[in-house]
């Protein structure tokens, strides 16, 4: 751990969680280590709490110097965000700029936000959107 939290390489973040870790394994409280690190208290109790509830895969991996590395690493990482599914699909957006790239219609002289979502909603490309969405090219 001590390896990790001098480490130039790593990731902050990654630095910064082990520190946590080993502020806390030398009895120090949640608000002592948050004002240390310059961090949330809750930050601080969120990578205790993770850390706590990884303890029986870190005592599987400890055997192994290479393995419990790895394993401290996977715990003390980001866990993955889905995000929210996509608005349109990749021919929509396709079919948006090569809208976008049309001439306008003759009442315009150029695309606008708005016009261009106007024109991608008359012929069905999308059933919405939003013009701050609908960016020229």
């Amino acid at each position: 751990m001590e390896e990790i939290t001098r480490s130039r390489q790593l990731p902050h973040s990654l630095v910064q969680r082990a520190k946590i870790v080993l502020l806390a394994a030398a009895d120090n409280n949640n608000k002592t280590i948050s004002q240390e690190l310059k961090l949330q208290e809750e930050t601080v109790g969120l990578w205790r709490k993770r850390w706590l509830s990884a303890s029986g895969e870190l005592a599987a991996c400890e055997a192994k110097n290479k393995a419990l590395r790895q394993c401290i690493e996977s715990v003390l990482a980001d866990a993955s965000r889905p995000g929210i599914a996509p608005i349109f699909t990749p021919e929509q957006i396709c079919q948006i700029i090569a809208l976008a790239c049309e001439t306008p219609p003759e009442h315009l002289s150029h695309w606008t936000r708005i016009t261009l979502a106007e024109e991608a909603v008359k012929p069905g490309i999308v059933e919405k959107i939003s013009p701050t969405i609908a960016n020229p090219v």
